[in-house]
């Protein structure tokens, strides 16, 4: 059964010392609008999601590189491969029903009834051109500072083995490195039921959600994000009691002030009382 009710939602999120998003056509500089104010992208926050759902053992279309699992090289073969995919007929423009590939798809992998998907193929490919659309019921912002943020940059030595047996030690190369000292970021988004009922996106499926938006960065520690640098302050969950919702998103969102220091505080709207959940 699709979606029942409308969700909002709402992530705060403290960074100290951890570069949160790098920009690579920037340096890899944590990204930061004109006014430096601080910007984690919609498609940073769904990969994280997409990660912490797989680690909970989904299964999950778009997997990143260091977390493949079945050994697929790219997603058309996921997606065609008869063992782990939908099989090449499903994207064959003679033999397939789009609705179908796409129900299908939708039944396979959680993120793509979650998040949506576009399966492309070219005229190379079984697919000869098709393009199968799948719009995804759930939405999330990007995560913005609530202040201009502090970059700091540091200049750093990187040491590499020379060529052959290694033996030979190759010249020292200068790199730099960036961090955000300090910030707390802000992040909303939401559920539709009209949209779930197209992918088959369930209230079972939101719960899984909701269980690893607390956890995000959990099993995510890299050089540019320390273990413990990078965390889910607060969960802000609304459930409305209709598939229409009581309220816009907009004014659900508006209902939500946050704080430099990671508080909060929430304005009151009839009969539709949020969850306030604790990071993980």
């Amino acid at each position: 059964m699709a979606l029942t009710k409308k969700i909002d939602f709402a992530l705060i999120i403290s960074v100290q010392n951890a570069n949160p998003n790098g920009d690579p056509l920037n340096g890899n500089r944590p990204r930061t609008d004109f006014a430096g104010f601080g910007e984690i992208t919609d498609v940073c926050l769904k990969r994280k999601i997409r990660d912490r759902l797989q680690d909970s053992g989904e299964s999950i279309f778009v997997q990143s590189d260091e977390k493949k699992t079945d050994g697929m090289t790219s997603l058309a073969n996921r997606a065609k491969d008869k063992d782990v995919g939908l099989g090449a007929d499903a994207f064959n423009a003679k033999k397939a029903n789009k609705d179908e590939t796409a129900k299908a798809a939708c039944a396979k992998w959680l993120d793509v009834r979650s998040f949506g998907q576009v399966f492309a193929f070219g005229k190379s490919d079984d697919a000869s051109g098709v393009s199968i659309a799948v719009r995804g019921p759930v939405t999330i912002q990007s995560a913005f500072s609530i202040d201009p943020v502090s970059v700091t940059s540091t200049q750093i030595t990187k040491s590499v083995s020379g060529e052959g047996d290694g033996s030979k030690k190759s010249s020292d190369t200068m790199g730099m490195k960036h961090r955000v000292d300090k910030g707390v970021y802000v992040a909303f988004g939401a559920m539709s039921p009209q949209l779930a009922e197209r992918t088959g996106f369930s209230d079972e499926d939101a719960e899984k959600i909701k269980a690893v938006l607390t956890k995000l960065f959990e099993g995510d520690a890299s050089s540019a994000r320390p273990e413990g640098s990078m965390q889910v302050i607060k969960l802000i969950w609304w459930e409305h009691n209709c598939k229409a919702g009581q309220y816009s998103s907009a004014k659900v969102h508006g209902s939500l002030t946050v704080n430099a220091d990671g508080s909060y505080t929430l304005n009151n709207l009839d009969d539709l009382e949020p969850d306030e959940i604790d990071g993980f």
